[in-house]
């Protein structure tokens, strides 16, 4: 019982990784810059600029921009759904088909599931923090939830921006894309959760099982069915 209450905690420790990792995810750019889903490496890269574009659950940064005495940031208003091919056309004239232009533009929408995702993640570490290790059931089924929403929203990133990524690194223009910070928290808060669900399923089960058993024992106590173990003739004593 006592290994099951551990088990129990460290599946309810693995549920609020998950949730803040899908909260770093859900910070990234435009809400906090210098955290990217992708980040471009621009060309204009010197001793006193190197300035990038972070793209992120909800809009776009561009870092280190004009004038270099001040070295600022410029973060764009956030909303759901913005186009990223045409921003990178516009910054860096990378070119892109019209059908990889639509689909970028559409998954970005889907990106709303970042903080949905992580939501229910702490939700989940919600209930079983604070329900019994039997009634961590229901925790395990929101997890569960969460585990499915996160997968769906990293796939669609690693698309969206897979795309991004594929045409900026091989247009020419010495402009440099690669995966960043939210990315792999994403995919790291996917695994986790994917674990915790497990975790905290057993315990409950696992718990309803060492229940049982000590009902039946103390059942069997209760109905005196302990055995006997039988004589001999030769080795009962004459009543007589």
């Amino acid at each position: 019982m006592a290994k099951t209450g551990i088990f129990h905690h460290v599946g309810t420790f693995l549920l609020f990784v998950a949730a803040i990792l899908l909260l770093i995810t859900t910070i990234s750019a435009p809400v906090v810059g210098d955290i990217a889903i992708l980040k471009v490496t621009l060309t204009n890269k010197t001793d006193l600029r190197n300035s990038s574009v972070t793209f992120g659950t909800f809009g776009h940064c561009i870092l280190d921009v004009a004038p270099v005495q001040t070295d600022q940031d410029f973060c764009y208003p956030k909303h759901i759904g913005y186009n990223p091919a045409e921003i990178m056309s516009q910054i860096d004239q990378t070119t892109f088909t019209t059908a990889a232009t639509d689909t970028s533009k559409a998954l970005t929408r889907v990106m709303i599931l970042h903080p949905i995702a992580c939501g229910v993640a702490f939700i989940a570490f919600l209930l079983a923090l604070g329900s019994g290790v039997c009634g961590a059931i229901f925790a395990a089924m929101v997890a569960a939830v969460a585990w499915l929403i996160t997968l769906v929203v990293m796939v669609t990133d690693f698309v969206l921006f897979g795309i991004i990524k594929r045409h900026v690194n091989g247009d020419g223009s010495g402009s440099h894309a690669v995966f960043s910070t939210g990315m792999w928290t994403i995919l790291a808060a996917m695994v986790i959760l994917f674990f915790a669900t497990f975790i905290v399923l057993f315990t409950c089960f696992s718990s309803r099982m060492h229940r049982q058993d000590r009902h039946s024992s103390k059942e069997a106590g209760y109905n005196g069915t302990t055995t006997t173990r039988r004589r001999h003739f030769w080795q009962r004593r004459n009543r007589y």
